[in-house]
């Protein structure tokens, strides 16, 4: 299965790429994947080995000797990479008192020894809070998929339902939060990326579901699936129900009727 999420997971905030969900192509990608161990919630609880939080007050540079004069060595980007990454993983655990904004992120980056003043290496703050949640979430799910065998005994569209809920189970906590999220992902600068992100859950979604479509098939069920993940995910914001039951209850609703009407069309 191709890993769409390590392909473009966090650190990588120094610098953006586009990563555009999967075109149809009859052949499957078998691309590494990036384990989720540096990226996943329970991870963010180890301290790493002999690393030293760099201070934004000091200089980022390091300096050494050649024939007697100073070299001045830029700090590897790398470096940065990681301590992003880490504030934004610590900063997660802070999102539910704080919101998704600076004040989450300076608390993460607190929590984990890192001088606050690296939140003003995010161009984009808020932004960048919420996406790195949601490749988090991606690579889970992809962890999931791959270790859960009872999901192959599950007809498709039990396997799609089981998926979708398992993914809206992650935002669960952050609820109280997560109409804030949602508009930091509507904005215009932002929009992009959140469709991108969007557009490759659902695609590891259904090829989770065993869909090997390569006409036009690939692009309706996509849209059409993406649509059901969108209208659960806004109806889970109201329900008060226990666990969110009356949420998964719609969800199966809208599964079940859109393989049905695939069925219809077929015939």
């Amino acid at each position: 299965m191709y890993r769409s999420a390590a392909r473009r997971l966090l650190p990588a905030l120094c610098r953006r790429t586009g990563h555009y969900a999967r075109q149809p192509s009859p052949i499957r990608c078998s691309a590494p994947i990036i384990h989720s161990a540096a990226f996943s919630a329970s991870a963010a609880s180890e301290k790493p080995q002999n690393h030293k939080p760099h201070q934004f007050g000091s200089s980022s540079s390091s300096s050494s000797s050649v024939g007697g004069k100073p070299r001045t060595t830029a700090r590897p980007k790398a470096h940065w990479q990681e301590e992003q990454a880490r504030v934004l993983q610590a900063s997660l655990r802070h999102v539910i008192r704080l919101g998704w904004g600076e004040a989450a992120m300076i608390a993460g980056a607190r929590e984990v020894g890192v001088s606050p003043s690296i939140v003003g290496s995010f161009p984009r703050k808020e932004a960048a809070l919420v996406e790195f949640f949601m490749d988090d979430c991606l690579q889970r799910l992809i962890d999931i998929i791959d270790m859960k065998e009872d999901l192959k005994c599950l007809i498709p569209s039990q396997r799609v339902a089981k998926l979708v809920r398992i993914r809206l189970e992650m935002q669960a906590p952050y609820i109280s939060k997560w109409p804030q999220a949602l508009s930091i992902q509507a904005q215009p600068s932002n929009i992009s990326t959140s469709f991108k992100q969007r557009a490759m859950l659902v695609d590891e979604i259904w090829h989770a579901a065993g869909d090997e479509a390569t006409d036009m098939d690939w692009y309706v069920k996509r849209t059409v699936l993406g649509g059901i993940y969108s209208t659960a995910e806004l109806y889970m914001l109201s329900d008060t129900s226990p666990d969110f039951q009356d949420t998964w209850a719609f969800l199966d609703e809208r599964v079940s009727d859109a393989f049905d009407l695939q069925k219809t069309v077929k015939e």
